[in-house]
């Protein structure tokens, strides 16, 4: 053991004539344990957040969308099939999209309707999946209406259930006796979806690629075309080698880019949390460098005669930073062992209820090493920064002084 070491150790353990430097001392072991036990709760809970909108978007959502300039895409299975050589791509399904009104006996409503190849789209979210989709959209038998899928909410505005039927009214326009007429077109209600995001829930329902192309007037074209990758943040880096491929005439967009908004907000708000709670540490750094500042002035004595014996002056800078470094990484410790504890618990059990506002009904933690990791350097930093007047104003005491009149 370094003298060091051993000598802050004695100074900690030791009992003091002011025992107001001590309560300080533990209070800042504490204030330290609790500031980073805050971060590291809440940092998972906003990290669960975030993963959680990840995956009910990407549920709905294709990866990539390639768009054709001036209308849509005419030769979609060319354009799949060119598709199939880009290495990261798994799947890929043409889409229609359009703007619909709905009626019901109980309401109407505006829409989103996306026409989609059941046996190409990949959806995973509550109320549909990629199985539930061929049945629900299965080609309708002679006679009768085919089925559509309505989001939650847009279901409750227009008052259906499953086995109900709604008309859909296009934008585009036929010509019929009595003049032009919207297109209109009888739909079951076959599934109702829930993703927790009310711009999709309240907005958003799904038919057959062919339906959709004929109440829309599409004829042969599509509106784009869906790509599902590997790996979703290489989303960006795939969908400019595909741009860059099809060259002039196509575009595309990434779900980064499509749900930039929520994703930017939701990091604002990590940031915002962190350095929040950061303020925490930052109160128990005061109390270390006031522990020190009085243990300095208690110890006058001892250390000037250190310093008559021979000690150095970086000897004794290191002696007071040691010892408040102890105290810091002690605080450090407890409070990463209580985060990890508490947000391990809240994994396993989830007690904690959240009201219907949000789109989960639990708190989404989750645990990150990465960010525990960035949250106890931090903690750490703050801690040794802490340290450094004290120790420097110690190193600095003139040994005949402190003797005198310690």
């Amino acid at each position: 053991m370094s003298l060091e070491l051993f000598i802050a150790g004695r100074y900690l353990r030791a009992r003091r004539k002011q025992g107001f430097i001590s309560l300080i001392g533990i209070l800042s072991v504490f204030g330290v344990a609790l500031g980073v036990m805050a971060l590291v709760v809440v940092i998972a809970v906003m990290s669960g957040a975030e993963t959680d909108f990840r995956k009910r978007i990407l549920g709905l959502e294709p990866h990539v969308l390639l768009m054709g300039q001036g209308g849509g895409i005419t030769d979609a299975a060319g354009a799949q099939e060119k598709l199939k050589g880009f290495a990261g791509v798994n799947a890929t399904a043409p889409f229609v999209y359009g703007k619909v009104v709905l009626r019901s006996s109980g309401g109407m409503g505006g829409a989103f309707l996306r026409g989609v190849d059941p046996e190409g789209q990949q959806v995973s979210i509550e109320g549909i999946d990629k199985k539930s989709l061929r049945v629900q959209l299965k080609q309708p038998e002679s006679g009768a209406s085919p089925g559509i899928i309505l989001g939650k909410n847009l279901a409750a505005e227009l008052r259906v259930a499953v086995g109900d039927t709604v008309q859909v009214m296009s934008p585009e326009f036929m010509l019929s006796p009595v003049g032009m007429m919207p297109k209109v077109r009888r739909f079951e209600v076959t599934g109702l979806f829930s993703s927790g995001l009310y711009e999709y829930d309240g907005a958003l329902c799904y038919v057959r690629i062919e339906e959709a192309s004929g109440l829309l007037g599409m004829g042969d074209k599509v509106t784009g075309i869906g790509i599902w990758v590997e790996d979703v943040y290489k989303a960006e880096i795939i969908g400019e080698e595909i741009r860059d491929a099809f060259g002039w005439g196509f575009w595309t967009r990434n779900w980064m880019e499509m749900n930039k908004n929520l994703f930017s907000a939701l990091k604002l708000e990590k940031t915002a949390m962190f350095v929040i709670l950061t303020l925490i540490i930052l109160v128990a750094a005061f109390n270390i460098a006031s522990s020190l500042i009085m243990m300095v002035m208690e110890k006058t004595r001892d250390i000037a005669i250190l310093m008559a014996m021979g000690a150095t002056r970086s000897l004794i800078r290191r002696i007071f930073v040691l010892q408040g470094m102890i105290i810091g990484i002690t605080g450090t410790c407890l409070g990463i062992l209580a985060g990890v504890g508490l947000c391990l618990f809240l994994e396993r059990y989830p007690i904690v209820k959240l009201p219907e506002a949000y789109p989960f009904t639990t708190l989404p933690v989750l645990l990150e090493w990465g960010d525990v990791f960035v949250i106890g350097g931090a903690s750490l930093l703050i801690c040794f920064v802490s340290t450094l007047y004290p120790a420097m104003q110690a190193s600095r005491m003139d040994p005949v002084e402190g003797i005198r009149y310690g």
